[in-house]
């Protein structure tokens, strides 16, 4: 038996898991006080925004599949912002780039995540929005204890902070680098959702969310973010570069509810974004193992994990060839999702690691090979970090929202003067090289590594799951998903078994770094398991014992709820009744 760190949840009433405790017990609060999922989803989510900044904020996005109880149905938020109606390739170009820089003001797009929030509020939500912005605010405020991975963020980045991002130092290093459990607070954050409050306060609960929503986009946090982007800022190119965002971009965008991808997998349907996230390529791993037996090799076996990992090289080669918004894209979701395919491409995995890039299709066309400088001190998102948030709400009336918020974190760009938050840099994740499907082009989504994961089990709705991690996300997830639906460990165990990911392909972010061949494990793979995946050619590289992963979970089933959460970094945490 699998040791675990934690029991799997049980109950009835409610079930709230995310990756920091303070936003699950603000979710579970809301649900005890009469909230539904949906009230619960937003209030931890605005949370996590002040609670884990080094992550996720105000000025990020959010992508979230939620099922809705009331109308039978499941639905993709996509609160994910668009490029700036400026950001052309040839600007970039005649700035002499070759990739949109990791960090600063010039790869910002429209902050979506707040209008993807007040969507879920206005078309599922019971609550008014001062009720749901309450605990984020007070945190923002009060404070809140520093966890040492934002202790670790934040002195990454001290330099830069006191020499050239100086609107960052005035929150973030006020009285010096915080140390981990102090309170840290954020007074200005605090003030913007309280002027946002007062100043949209009357009448119905969807007329103040309306009000919210202008006040955001076309009033104040607008202006402000107008004013700020025409500064020049250093970067993640070693350059200063003023940003492209404009108060007319973030008028001309809203969030939207969207029609999911969805593909069976052993009594399961399993439902994911568009392809302007990563979301597919789940649903195309999943096509290509169904064809393998996995539950006769064994948890933490060398065999599960070169299998995974094979097809897990084919499902991320098809994402760097075909992926990218579809509204401005061609995306072949039909050829890629079909069974016929995934028989097709199956027959590539062979006994030996594969070294190249292989994907699929008519024609398919990767990027060609471009690494970016990184100026020392910027920092970057690492490749394993988990630069992300995640959370899951389950209700007693069977809705299920599973969400998976990012961008804005605190080293992304320095902070607006007077909001207290910086700009996300999602563009950094567009090609400058014309004509593929991910490409820079004016008002396009970013094709992104953020991935929520929604599932039946049976016909019947079953499951919320996800993680941070960038490009391990559908990798991460996946393995979760593997652990409890082939070998039957309940949401918990599946969590805290061993966990893997590939680096075979092209980093989503700045500076695009790859590395064929190479595969990440935990310590706790035996000697054996990593002796054999070295002879079957695999770089192997050996990480710390509970590194890799940050899954949470939430479910029901038979009438009764469930959850779970990731024990490694010590910060995730499941609660419910």
């Amino acid at each position: 038996m699998l040791f675990t760190t934690r029991p799997e949840l049980r109950g009835t009433f409610g079930m709230v898991a995310s990756t920091h405790w303070l936003a699950s017990a603000v979710g579970m609060s809301v649900l005890e006080r009469g909230g539904n999922a949906f009230d619960a989803a937003a209030a931890a989510g605005f949370t996590l925004q002040i609670v884990e900044p080094h992550l996720n904020g105000p000025g990020g996005d959010l992508p979230a599949i939620v099922y809705s109880a009331e109308r039978g149905d499941v639905v993709v938020i996509c609160g994910q912002g668009t490029a700036p109606a400026a950001a052309t390739t040839d600007h970039f170009r005649a700035l002499g780039l070759d990739l949109i820089p990791g960090t600063g003001l010039l790869s910002a797009v429209v902050p979506g995540a707040f209008d993807g929030w007040l969507l879920m509020l206005r078309e599922f939500g019971t609550w008014r929005l001062g009720d749901v912005l309450e605990p984020a605010i007070g945190y923002a405020r009060h404070g809140f204890p520093v966890v040492p991975r934002i202790t670790a963020a934040i002195a990454n980045v001290e330099e830069i902070f006191r020499d050239e991002w100086t609107s960052s130092a005035a929150v973030y290093l006020r009285d010096g680098l915080p140390s981990p459990g102090a309170l840290l607070d954020n007074d200005d954050v605090a003030a913007t959702y309280k002027r946002i409050v007062d100043e949209s306060r009357g009448g119905t609960r969807e007329a103040e969310l309306e009000r919210a929503r202008s006040l955001w986009y076309d009033g104040f946090v607008a202006e402000a973010i107008d004013r700020f982007a025409r500064t020049e800022v250093m970067d993640a190119s070693g350059a200063r570069h003023a940003g492209l965002l404009t108060a007319d971009d973030m008028a001309s965008w809203r969030a939207t509810l969207e029609q999911p991808l969805a593909r069976d997998y052993r009594g399961h349907t399993v439902f994911k974004t568009g392809p302007w996230g990563q979301g597919p390529v789940f649903l195309q791993q999943l096509q290509l193992l169904e064809g393998f037996e996995l539950g006769a090799m064994g948890v933490a076996s060398a065999d599960l994990v070169h299998t995974v990992v094979e097809c897990a090289k084919l499902a991320f080669a098809d994402r760097e060839a075909w992926y990218g918004d579809p509204e401005f894209a061609d995306v072949p979701l039909d050829l890629l999702l079909s069974q016929e395919y995934a028989d097709e491409r199956r027959a590539l995995v062979t006994a030996e690691a594969s070294a190249t890039l292989r994907p699929g299709g008519t024609g398919p066309r990767l990027p060609a090979p471009v690494t970016g400088r990184l100026a020392a001190g910027v920092g970057e998102p690492t490749r394993a970090s988990g630069d992300t948030v995640h959370l899951d709400v389950v209700d007693r009336e069977g809705n299920i929202v599973s969400a998976t918020p990012s961008g804005g974190w605190l080293w992304s760009s320095p902070v607006v003067p007077g909001l207290g938050f910086p700009l996300g840099t999602r563009a950094q994740m567009f090609w400058l090289e014309e004509g593929l499907p991910n490409s820079l082009e004016p008002r396009k989504r970013p094709r992104t590594t953020l991935s929520p994961s929604l599932a039946f089990r049976d016909g019947d709705p079953y499951l919320a799951f996800g993680t941070p991690g960038g490009d391990q996300q559908d990798q991460w997830s996946l393995v979760f998903f593997l652990h409890h639906v082939d070998f039957g460990l309940d949401l918990q165990a599946a969590i805290d078994a061993p966990c893997f990911h590939t680096n075979h392909f092209p980093s989503s972010f700045y500076p695009r770094s790859a590395f064929p061949r190479q595969i990440e494990l935990e310590r706790r793979f035996d000697a054996e398991t990593l002796a054999d995946l070295r002879a079957r050619g695999h770089d192997v590289v050996v990480r710390d014992d509970w590194s890799l992963g940050r899954v949470s979970a939430a479910g029901r089933e038979n009438g009764q709820l469930k959850a779970g959460a990731n024990p490694r970094g010590m910060q995730g945490y499941a609660v419910g009744r």
